[in-house]
């Protein structure tokens, strides 16, 4: 691992740690804030209790976080608190619907604080450490298969023309010797 993935994924998952500790040590400071969603979510089979809900995102926040702050599975990690990130940030600023422009503004700048952990997130769940990759692995099976199969083909090519070569000269080989033999046999006719 390079210094910058050791330094840099452990200050991506510090907010996540932190955070997922809160909602999980003080799940009832955001219960009001979570309720409406956890209605809106019900009908897809999600708990209807905001609760429940906090304490799952917060758990979601310090596993994952911790794992990338480690190391240990760093682009799952990232793609779990990417699915922790994203209804966190629907929920805590709907700056779009504050009408204070000041709070607007504290809320847009929330927001916009989570779109950029966002994007982060998602670099580092497509970071393969500079190894490849599987749809670049899979892609070189594919390339290598490929490649054996021409050669293959091109094999079996000069095979086949080397056959017709070597059948058409037994074939004048064998024209010349029964010419020699008919002749010799027609001399010792005459």
């Amino acid at each position: 691992m390079t210094l910058v993935r050791r330094v840099a994924r452990p200050m991506l998952a510090a907010i996540f740690v932190v955070q997922g500790l809160e909602q999980l040590r003080h799940p009832a400071a955001l219960k009001a804030k979570v309720a409406p969603f956890a209605e809106q979510v019900a009908p897809l089979g999600l708990p209807n209790d905001p609760e429940l809900l906090v304490r799952a995102n917060g758990a979601t926040m310090v596993g994952g976080g911790a794992l990338l702050a480690t190391g240990r599975v760093p682009r799952l990690a990232a793609l779990a608190l990417v699915g922790s990130l994203v209804p966190t940030t629907y929920v805590g600023h709907r700056f779009w619907e504050e009408s204070d422009p000041t709070t607007r503004n504290v809320q847009r700048i929330g927001f916009l604080k989570n779109v950029g952990l966002l994007g982060g997130l998602l670099l580092a769940s497509v970071d393969t450490e500079g190894k490849p990759g599987l749809a670049y692995r899979a892609g070189l099976a594919t390339d290598s298969a490929r490649r054996a199969a021409k050669r293959t083909k091109r094999e079996a090519k000069h095979a086949t023309a080397a056959a017709r070569r070597e059948a058409k000269m037994a074939t004048k080989a064998a024209r010349r010797e029964a010419r020699l033999v008919a002749t010799q046999a027609h001399d010792a006719l005459t």
